[in-house]
C-alpha cells in the first residue's frame, strides 16, 4: 500500500531564520540525498521502496512528503523517520536539526486498511490513541517537538498580513464571501491561503533560478544531467531531453511574469500551458508552506482547491495531460475568444541560436 509520510524538521533552537539562498540550500541537500536512494530497509530488513517526495523550507525548517510503498502504516513512519535521521546526521550543514513530527496522515478507511494490513502477534492496538502513545514511547517524540506556538502564530499573523499583496484575486475566489450563507470557509483560512501564495512565489521563483544555474553548468538537458533539480524534477519526465538552458530561461521569465501579474488588480488567467503548470506547482508549495507551520486545516486546504479549481490549475491532475506534443509548445498563448494571452516576448521566442548563442 502506498503511504504519504509527513516529515518535519526544524533548525537548532535559538538559531536565526534561514535566507532565501540558505532554504534552498537546505532543499538541494536533502534532495541530493533522497537522490541517491530507491528503497529503504524497514523491520527485519523488510525493503520499503520510495516512490516519489516533495521537500520544502522555510525560515525555521523543512517539511518533506514521502511516499513509500509498504504493508503497513507503522513501517511506513518508522522506515521514514529512520532514513531521514540518518540524512541528517551524515549531512555536517544539518546535522543539528531535529526531527519535528513524523507520521501518516489518514482517513479512517485507510486507517482500517492498514490494521488489517499489519497481521500476527505484533500488529498494533485497534485503538488509535493507544497507537500513538506507542509511538511516541517507542521515539521519545512529544507534542513539545512540534513547532512553538508562538512560531506558529506569527507565521499565522505573517500570512493574513501577505494577502493583500494577491491583488489579482479577491478572497472569494478562496471561497470567502460577505455574505456568511455563500461563504465556504472563513475569512481567516481564505487570507492564510492567499498569504501562502504570496510566500510561495520567492520560492518558486528562487528554485528556478538555481536549476538554471545547475543546468547552465551541467547541461545541456536535464535528462543528460546528473544535477539534482529543485523544480526541473517535478516537469513531465517524457520530456525532459525537451529542457534545454533556454527552456529553463523562458521558464524562469514566465514565472517572474506571472506572479507579477498575480499582484495587478486585474483578473488572472493562465496565458499558456508553462503558466498552467507554474500555478499547479505554485499552489503545491503554498500548500506545503501552510502544512509547515501547522496552518494547513480543512478549511485552508479547501480555500487552495477553491482557488485551483477556479483558476483552472488544479495540482493533482495529470501535467501530462496539459502537453501532449511536448515542452516546445509550453510558451505558445492560448488563444481565447480571438484575444490570445499574453506572453512575456522572451519566453515565446523560441530561437535557441539567436537567444543563447551559437552551439559551441
Amino acid at each position: 500500500m502506498t503511504y504519504v509520510v509527513t516529515v518535519a524538521m526544524a533548525h537548532p533552537e535559538g538559531a536565526p531564520e534561514l535566507d532565501a539562498l540558505q532554504r534552498e540550500g537546505v532543499i538541494f541537500l536533502l534532495r541530493k540525498g533522497f537522490d541517491s536512494l530507491e528503497a529503504i530497509e524497514g523491520p527485519d530488513g523488510m525493503e520499503i521502496e520510495l516512490l516519489d517526495d516533495l521537500i520544502a523550507a522555510g525560515p525555521s525548517g523543512a517539511l518533506l512528503r514521502i511516499f513509500v510503498d509498504a504493508p503497513a502504516l507503522e513501517f511506513a513512519e518508522d522506515a521514514a523517520r529512520e532514513v531521514v535521521s540518518e540524512l541528517l546526521e551524515r549531512t555536517e550543514a544539518l546535522a543539528a536539526w531535529r526531527i519535528t513530527r513524523c507520521g501518516v496522515e489518514l482517513n479512517s478507511e485507510l486507517l482500517q486498511e492498514s490494521l488489517d494490513a499489519a497481521d500476527g502477534p505484533d500488529a498494533p492496538p485497534a485503538d488509535p490513541a493507544e497507537r500513538a502513545r506507542r509511538h511516541a514511547a517507542a521515539d521519545g517524540t512529544t507534542g513539545s517537538d512540534r513547532l512553538h506556538p508562538a512560531e506558529v502564530e506569527a507565521m499565522r499573523a505573517r500570512l493574513r498580513a501577505l494577502a493583500p499583496t494577491l491583488a489579482a484575486v479577491p478572497l472569494e475566489a478562496f471561497g470567502h464571501g460577505d455574505d456568511p450563507e455563500e461563504s465556504t470557509v472563513a475569512r481567516e483560512a481564505a487570507e492564510i491561503a492567499a498569504g501562502a501564495l504570496v510566500f510561495a512565489v520567492d520560492l518558486l521563483v528562487d528554485e528556478l533560478f538555481t536549476d538554471l544555474a545547475a543546468l547552465e553548468e551541467d547541461g545541456p538537458t536535464v535528462a543528460e544531467s546528473d544535477a539534482a533539480f529543485m523544480l526541473l524534477d517535478d516537469l513531465p519526465p517524457q520530456f525532459a531531453d525537451e529542457y534545454t538552458v533556454l527552456f529553463a530561461r523562458r521558464l524562469t521569465v514566465t514565472a517572474v511574469t506571472l506572479t507579477g501579474r498575480l499582484a495587478q488588480p486585474r483578473p488572472v488567467r493562465p496565458s499558456c500551458v508553462a503558466e498552467e503548470i507554474l500555478l499547479r506547482l505554485l499552489i503545491t508549495q503554498a500548500e506545503v508552506t501552510a502544512d509547515l507551520y501547522d496552518l494547513l486545516s480543512d478549511e485552508v486546504a479547501t480555500a487552495l482547491e477553491t482557488f485551483a479549481e477556479g483558476i483552472g490549475a488544479d495540482p493533482d491532475a495529470d501535467a501530462t495531460d496539459l502537453a501532449p506534443l511536448g515542452a516546445a509548445d509550453w510558451f505558445t498563448p492560448f488563444d481565447d475568444d480571438g484575444d490570445a494571452g499574453f506572453v512575456h516576448p522572451y519566453a515565446a521566442h523560441d530561437d535557441e541560436e539567436s537567444l543563447q548563442g551559437p552551439a559551441r
